[in-house]
Formats: structure tokens, C-alpha cells, sequence
């Protein structure tokens, strides 16, 4: 068996070679930006991709616009989950960076597949699973619970940001909607035969705002009215609040639930109003989970692609981020989900994100940190000690989640 340098050089030779390929497969799926779960043409696109580079490939995996492709050499050894993500966001496209999410599963697919095919006599699995709807859908829930990650020893993905994070932040979070119910009234001619139910909403918005004095500086709680009534000489009997609430914690997701319902029912209450509050979940406490991201996964990931040299080596300090449904992965599989920059001040989900996802800078760190995680899967494939560490570890953690 080749050592670890000799194997990494195969990585980094086998993703260089393809370089204008996967430029030409980020650049299309972000010409064609797809909402979650209307991925049809990302799928077909990744799927001929990786189908003309060796994979055996599953279409429509478990969802109409997942996809699961394989590459084993041997028998046994360890499956190495690489996850693509490639849904978008409505009007602003590829402004999450998800086509360089899903490059990059590619290439780190690609550079594993090359180191094992020149060491034979090492076995396991490479499985590329496209996942899609990431942007509020909640595929990889979906996937999970079909059972596509049974099978996965560890699972990898990484999304540019503005700066590189080894461990972000990743909140549980939770989406609800209040609706509350009033009486409808001239609100000139009779407005005290009114119940009104913008008054219920704007009530329970002021609430939501006194609350988040007392909240954690890494809770979040944001809200908007989308409905309020017709016409101002009409007492609103309709009105509609719909928030997001995140935690570190799926536990601290819990708390916050309890009390943002009584800010509700207490709103209802106050004005004379029905009210039902219909959460993402009733089953548990998130819909997606916070990200357990595994100590010697993400140590193996930090040494690796720092000893590349990437063009913008600053690591920040990992803090609260966005939420995304690798955080439920990571309590199925032992995983991480690293941010790296892209060389743009822009912050994700703004156009001119958008603009950053497609430029040299960004495909150039896409291609380094690919490398970094087929190095990482290199590493797992050829250390039966490591997987167990790594699995003890991820066995510890939950525990202490849980705890």
C-alpha cells in the first residue's frame, strides 16, 4: 500500500486533471438554478457526470431528485459518505453556493476513487449521496430515514462562506406558523363587532421582541406577518406569523417552543382570538438538528488542508451560523460540514453571493477543499484503529448531547 503522501498526490493530481470538467458542472447547475425538490436538471447533470467517471449510480435514490453513486474496490472496508447539495433560492439563484457543493462532492469522489485505484489492495466505498432540498425542504431527513445512510462509516461536505470555520456553529432550528382568528367588521360603522386579529399578531411580534432580551447571544428568533387583513376599512379576522427559532441544541430548541407558544396563546388570549400554532416537527424538537461535528473528522480535515496552502488560509473563530439538515446526518453518522471562503465579502443567501459562487477564486478553493476531504477519506480507508476512534467519539458525543 502506497503511503499517505503518495496517496494524497494522486488526489491532488486526479482533481487538477478534472479541473475544467467540474468547472463546467458547477457552472451549469448554477446556470439553472433549482428550488428544493425541483432539481431535475442538477440530478440529471451530476448524475451523467459521475455515471462517465465510474460510478455506479442510482437515479431517483429514495426521492424523485436524489441520487446515490458508488465506486468499491474490494470487499468490505468502510463506506465514505461525500454528500452534494444543488437546490437553490427563489429569485436569487445560487446565492448558498450550493453548485460549489455539489463540485465538490464530485472532486472529492474523484480524487479518493484515483488514490484507491492505485493501491488495490486497500478496500471500501466511495458514496456520493445528492441530496437535495436543503434550502427549507429537508431532504437528508427524507434520505435518513428511507435509510440511505445505514450503510455510511463517515460523511463529509463542506459550503463556501465568507471566511473558513473547521467547526461552525450550526443551530437547530425550528419553523412554526401562528394563525389567528378573529371577527370580521366595519371597522368604521361597527368596528366592536370586531375580534381583530392583526391586533393578535402584532401583540404576539411585540412579545417575540421583548423576549429576545433575555435569549442566549447564540439563539435566534426571527418573524415576520405575512398576512394581515384586506383592506384597512375591514377589522382583520385572518392574520398569519411565521418564525424561525434556532438553538445550539435541539434541547434548547425545546424550551424556546414552549415559550414562543404561550407568547402566542397569550396573544390570542389578550385580544379575544383563536389561535393554532402548527410547528415543522411535533415529533421532536427540531426539524433540522445542530451539527455534531466529529473532533477527529474535522482534525483530520484542518491538517489536511492547511498543508495544501489554500489561497485564503485564515480560519475564523467557529461561532453561530446558519442551520441545515447535515446537522440530522450527524446524529445517524460521524460527520462535519466545514465552511471555506471563497474569496468574497458578500454573506450567503445575497446576490452577490451569487455572483462570488462562480468565479476562479471560488472554484480554485472548491478544488482545494475537496482534496482535504478525500485526503480525510484516504485516511479513514486505510485505518481500521482511526474508524473506531472516530465511532467511539461520535458514540461519546451523543451521549453528551443527550445528557
Amino acid at each position: 500500500m502506497a503511503s499517505n503522501q503518495s496517496a494524497v498526490q494522486e488526489i491532488d493530481k486526479a482533481v487538477e486533471s478534472h479541473a475544467e470538467s467540474l468547472l463546467e458542472l458547477s457552472r451549469q447547475i448554477w446556470s439553472h438554478p433549482e428550488l428544493c425538490f425541483e432539481e431535475k436538471f442538477a440530478h440529471d447533470t451530476l448524475t451523467a457526470y459521475l455515471e462517465g467517471k465510474g460510478f455506479q449510480v442510482d437515479r431517483e435514490y429514495k426521492i424523485p431528485t436524489a441520487f446515490r453513486a458508488v465506486f468499491s474496490q474490494g470487499t468490505g472496508g468502510p463506506n465514505i459518505g461525500i454528500i452534494c447539495e444543488y437546490d437553490a433560492l427563489p429569485e436569487i439563484g445560487h446565492a448558498c453556493g450550493h453548485n460549489l457543493i455539489a463540485e465538490s462532492g464530485a472532486a472529492a469522489a474523484l480524487g479518493l476513487k484515483a488514490a484507491l485505484e492505485a493501491n488495490p489492495s486497500v478496500n471500501g466505498s466511495i458514496v456520493v449521496l445528492g441530496t437535495p432540498a436543503e434550502e427549507g425542504g429537508g431532504g437528508k431527513i427524507d434520505l435518513i430515514d428511507a435509510g440511505a445512510f445505514k450503510d455510511i462509516d463517515v460523511c463529509m461536505m463542506v459550503h463556501p462562506e465568507q471566511t473558513n470555520m473547521m467547526a461552525p456553529v450550526v443551530l437547530a432550528v425550528n419553523h412554526a406558523t401562528a394563525t389567528f382568528t378573529g371577527r370580521a367588521a366595519h371597522a368604521s360603522a361597527a368596528p366592536w363587532e370586531g375580534i381583530n386579529a392583526l391586533d393578535a399578531a402584532v401583540n404576539a411580534y411585540t412579545a417575540l421582541s421583548a423576549l429576545r432580551q433575555q435569549l442566549r447571544t447564540d439563539t435566534r428568533v426571527h418573524a415576520v406577518i405575512s398576512e394581515g387583513g384586506t383592506k384597512p376599512n375591514i377589522i382583520p379576522e385572518k392574520s398569519v406569523m411565521k418564525f424561525y427559532i434556532r438553538a445550539v441544541t435541539d434541547t434548547q430548541v425545546a424550551t424556546l417552543k414552549e415559550k414562543l407558544t404561550a407568547i402566542m396563546n397569550a396573544a390570542a388570549l389578550a385580544t379575544g382570538c383563536e389561535v393554532k400554532v402548527e410547528y415543522a416537527t411535533s415529533d421532536r424538537a427540531a426539524f433540522y438538528s445542530n451539527m455534531v461535528t466529529n473532533t477527529q473528522l474535522c482534525d483530520l480535515y484542518r491538517k489536511h488542508w492547511l498543508s495544501l496552502k489554500p489561497q485564503f488560509p485564515t480560519i475564523a473563530d467557529d461561532r453561530p451560523w446558519a442551520s441545515t439538515d447535515m446537522g440530522n446526518v450527524s446524529y445517524a453518522v460521524p460527520s462535519i460540514h466545514p465552511t471555506f471562503s471563497i474569496g468574497t465579502s458578500a454573506n450567503i443567501h445575497t446576490r452577490d453571493f451569487t455572483a462570488g459562487a462562480m468565479t476562479p477564486e471560488a472554484h480554485a478553493a472548491t478544488r482545494c477543499v475537496s482534496k482535504a476531504m478525500a485526503a480525510v477519506g484516504w485516511d479513514v480507508l486505510t485505518s481500521s484503529d482511526l474508524l473506531k476512534e472516530i465511532k467511539e467519539t461520535f458514540r461519546q458525543q451523543l451521549a453528551n448531547m443527550r445528557a
